[in-house]
């Protein structure tokens, strides 16, 4: 069985390296290449691949949240992280999301190749450095004062959220999301209400330190 792969990278030139290594694999086909979360998505549904490999740290939609919503329309697909981020918050967030595999993008690529066939045999794999920020959140137990995003605002604030934090105007915002201006206007108002925050810059901090996106690009 020829294992087919969408690659979800932001930087063109990684997901053409990834391309050429992983079609020189004889049970591996690339199918679809997505420069961001959202259609990462749109992707998927259309083409059901086995694996999408996924970058986090993406424009518009983050890995994370792309993450979210393909598990929850199809939860056969295997997805991993394939990340830069070694962080706690990143790690947790990505795997309470549904993906079945974290590495380093700083991997050799033999072990992403393990990594896939892993993942379709329905195992989970994480690379060394990964397992041991796993444990360790499991040894000291994450507190509610550092609960993630996602236990507190729901999955289309969280949407606004990214969408805000990399700059886009409310109009903009509401285009993207084929919502209408007032409803952009009234999910802001709520998760100020929630989190207790009261400015865009307030709320464009809390996106970056909560992993909704990145500064680093």
């Amino acid at each position: 069985m020829t294992i087919k792969i969408l690659l979800a990278d932001d930087h063109k030139i990684t997901r053409q390296g990834l391309r050429s290594l992983l079609e020189k694999q004889s049970d591996m086909s690339v199918v679809a290449e997505a420069e961001d979360g959202r259609t990462a998505v749109q992707m998927v549904e259309k083409l059901s691949p086995d694996v999408v490999i996924m970058d986090i740290s993406m424009p518009d939609l983050n890995g994370i949240e792309a993450t979210r919503q393909i598990i929850s329309r199809n939860s056969k697909v295997k997805i991993i992280a394939l990340s830069m981020h070694s962080d706690r918050l990143f790690v947790s967030e990505m795997l309470k999301s549904g993906a079945c595999g974290y590495l380093l993008k700083d991997c050799a690529f033999e072990e992403l190749a393990r990594a896939i066939r892993a993942v379709v045999d329905g195992k989970t794999y994480l690379s060394p450095a990964i397992s041991m920020v796993v444990v360790d959140d499991y040894l000291h137990h994450l507190s509610k004062t550092d609960s993630p995003t996602g236990q507190i605002l729901t999955n289309r604030e969280r949407e606004v959220l990214q969408l805000m934090a990399e700059g886009k105007s409310t109009k903009q915002i509401a285009l993207k999301l084929h919502i209408s201006v007032k409803t952009v206007e009234t999910h802001r108002r709520q998760m100020m209400d929630k989190l207790d925050i009261h400015t865009v810059a307030e709320l464009t901090k809390y996106a970056i330190r909560k992993g909704l996106t990145s500064l680093e690009k």
